[in-house]
């Protein structure tokens, strides 16, 4: 079974393709103009095992909202169009990942529900020249929302006593904590038969 997708998202603001294949090795070709961005969705790739192309031009001119907004979109689209039925998956998955002083949990249920809750601690402005770290949030509710799932992403800490937060540190493993969450919840479950996971017999 073909567990891939490609959306396709165009607007007056933006043009975005996604094209994933969830039972892949980790490949990326990732492209939105956004370079921070461009290494989180890498990371989404990677720790997540999904084989990812991203290709977004955007309004870059007024500022990233729109290009990483639209990207999350069709990101939460391609996911929710290439479980399909969801027939045999986990559903359920969690991570908690540590990077340097920081440390993230995330725990995602594949269940047809959008809702989504996310904690992080004040942060510098931006990381590099273009990624404002209020979008992270953003972020997460867009895909989330297109996505159709339930994602809860708490930074448990975030500074070593006596500093402060570091913005790259803390974004970056809240994305590696999705993306391993989101490989357990997508696996398919030898135990399972085929079923779908739910007593309701859909999600």
């Amino acid at each position: 079974m073909s567990r891939t997708a490609r959306v396709e998202r165009i607007t007056k603001e933006t043009k975005v393709l996604v094209e994933i294949d969830l039972d892949g090795t980790g490949q990326a070709e990732i492209s939105t103009g956004v370079g921070f961005y461009d290494h989180m969705l890498h990371q989404i790739a990677r720790h997540g095992g999904f084989d990812l192309t991203v290709r977004t031009v955007g309004d870059l001119e007024i500022d990233a909202h729109h290009t990483m907004e639209d990207t999350a979109l069709a990101l939460g689209a391609a996911f929710d169009q290439a479980l399909g039925d969801k027939a045999g998956i986990r559903r359920y998955g969690s991570a908690t990942v540590p990077m340097d002083e920081v440390l993230v949990r995330a725990a995602v249920d594949l269940s047809g529900r959008p809702y989504v809750l996310h904690d992080e601690p004040p942060l510098a402005p931006y990381i590099g020249p273009v990624y404002p770290t209020s979008m992270t949030r953003h972020i997460w509710e867009s895909f989330g929302q297109s996505a159709r799932i339930t994602l809860h992403v708490d930074v448990l800490r975030a500074a070593r006593p006596g500093g402060h937060p570091d913005a790259h540190h803390v974004v970056e493993a809240q994305f590696k904590a999705v993306s391993r969450a989101l490989r357990e919840a997508t696996a398919i479950d030898p135990r399972s038969q085929g079923a779908i996971p739910s007593t309701k017999g859909a999600l």
